[in-house]
């Protein structure tokens, strides 16, 4: 995904999954709240056109499914975040992706030309469905160990590490990796350090 910091760089964002791409959306905590997206279904939809779904299925929302969608949302903050520190899951986080995952998913179709699209009858709980099962195939799955936090001090952007070599640190090479390579060349070379920019938190939506 692309995303653009609020001092206006625009850098790729690559989540690792499906589940942590909702993750953009915003969330719980005051860094998250921020970036809440998810106010009505407009932000959910502007989300599917950009996630990994693309070409997203035309979703009807409903109020309450919107609700479910931050809910589960939320969990899923807690959840990778307590995966990533090697702490306890919350067995109400557990509970609500577990039930989310329980529905019906979004059911993918083949078109005449080889391409994926999706069948009609796609619903804010279908969607949610497909992204919960998403949830438990990465927590239960070889990448688990690999849900980190963006190595940067003042980025909270969450991503499993899917590369060969696992070695990954940041969100962004082009942003945060770039940023760290900056600094250090500065703090190797006298006198260039008292020019650096002000950096600011990762953005965490599209």
């Amino acid at each position: 995904m692309t995303l653009q910091h609020r001092d206006g760089q625009r850098f790729h964002f690559d989540a690792g999954a499906l589940c942590l791409e909702l993750l953009l959306t915003g969330g719980p905590g005051p860094v998250a709240a921020r970036y809440e997206v998810l106010d009505d279904a407009r932000g959910l939809h502007d989300w599917i056109r950009d996630c990994r779904l693309a070409p997203g299925p035309d979703v009807t929302v409903t109020p309450a499914e919107l609700t479910a969608v931050r809910t589960v949302r939320d969990a899923l903050w807690r959840l990778a975040l307590a995966r990533a520190g090697g702490e306890a899951y919350d067995p109400r986080d557990l509970a609500a992706v577990n039930e989310a995952a329980a529905g019906a998913p979004l059911a993918a179709v083949i078109r005449p030309d080889g391409t994926r699209a999706w069948a009609p009858g796609a619903t804010g709980t279908r969607l949610l469905a497909t992204v919960a099962r998403d949830a438990v195939e990465l927590l239960t799955g070889p990448y688990a160990d690999r849900i980190r936090v963006c190595g940067a001090d003042d980025c909270a952007l969450l991503f499993a590490d899917t590369s060969r070599p696992g070695r990954r640190r940041w969100c962004s090479m082009e942003r945060c990796g770039n940023r760290h390579k900056v600094r250090a060349h500065r703090a190797r070379t006298p006198g260039e350090g008292a020019g650096e920019e002000r950096a600011g938190e990762g953005r965490m939506a599209p």
